[in-house]
């Protein structure tokens, strides 16, 4: 099956469009996607997440899928959206070809356009090592959808899965979020460094938690382990913290170790895309 991955349909809009598709009645500036410029929500009265701009989406994009593309194609296709970002799938390759030429007049007609970095055609599927090897590759193509990596793989019994890891990207950003944190607050009290930075790790676990993506989570948890040993020791010229030391300090303030939030059974259905 081939998907047409992360479109990204909040690039610029007119006056008027942004007028009709938002309600409102004072603008300025372009409406950007909130992803490339985070003021602009604050500029179009419509941050991202809120009604108004998932109305914009259903109307622009669900509504229209389900009651007009579906019905015109000639295999089966399916939409996951998430606010702006969406993924389109298509049993055949002439269907998602079509359907992205519709897609770009659709926003066209509203003065916006898709993001050309962001989207791709996509040989995705059970099929889709077939069609790689046909082609000379080694493994078929990814998809960047909310901060993960989708690609193909099986299951221990043989059957296709989706598999999901952090998207290599995110993962530099969170580790520098982490390091950061840590120089900033090397200086605090060891119980105040140690719930910062759970709380960090938890909110990380909590969305990247997802049955697959366990080694990502490990590599955040031996990185911070070890840049916060750095930080310890750097807080004197002569205060080195060795790891026998270190070990000490994590048996009193122990870091949150990774857990999965979204095991396997509840990713059965992505199999069918």
């Amino acid at each position: 099956m081939r998907t047409l991955a992360n479109a990204i349909w909040g690039a610029r809009c007119g006056e008027s469009a942004r007028r009709v598709l938002l309600g409102e009645t004072r603008t300025r500036g372009h409406a950007y996607s909130v992803r490339r410029r985070r003021e602009s929500a604050h500029d179009r009265k419509a941050p991202h997440g809120l009604p108004s701009s998932r109305l914009v989406s259903t109307n622009l994009l669900d509504l229209w899928f389900e009651r007009v593309v579906k019905s015109r194609l000639r295999g089966e296709a399916y939409l996951v959206r998430y606010i702006d970002d969406f993924v389109l799938c298509f049993q055949y390759r002439e269907d998602a070809l079509r359907v992205q030429d519709a897609l770009r007049k659709r926003l066209g007609k509203f003065g916006l356009t898709l993001e050309p970095k962001k989207t791709k055609l996509v040989e995705f599927g059970r099929y889709a090592q077939k069609w790689a090897s046909k082609r000379g590759r080694r493994r078929p193509e990814t998809i960047y959808f909310l901060g993960f990596t989708l690609y193909c793989t099986r299951n221990r019994k043989g059957n296709f899965r989706v598999g999901l890891r952090t998207d290599k990207s995110r993962l530099r950003r969170a580790l520098m979020r982490l390091q950061d944190q840590m120089r900033r607050m090397r200086h605090s009290p060891l119980r105040e460094q140690n719930e910062h930075l759970n709380q960090m790790l938890r909110g990380h676990y909590a969305y990247y938690g997802i049955a697959g993506n366990i080694r990502a989570l490990l590599k955040v948890h031996r990185a911070v382990e070890r840049y916060w040993r750095k930080m310890l020791s750097s807080r004197s010229w002569k205060g080195t913290v060795w790891w026998k030391q270190f070990q000490q300090i994590k048996e009193r303030f122990p870091l949150l170790r990774p857990k999965l939030h979204l095991p396997y059974g509840a990713l059965q259905a992505l199999a069918t895309l």
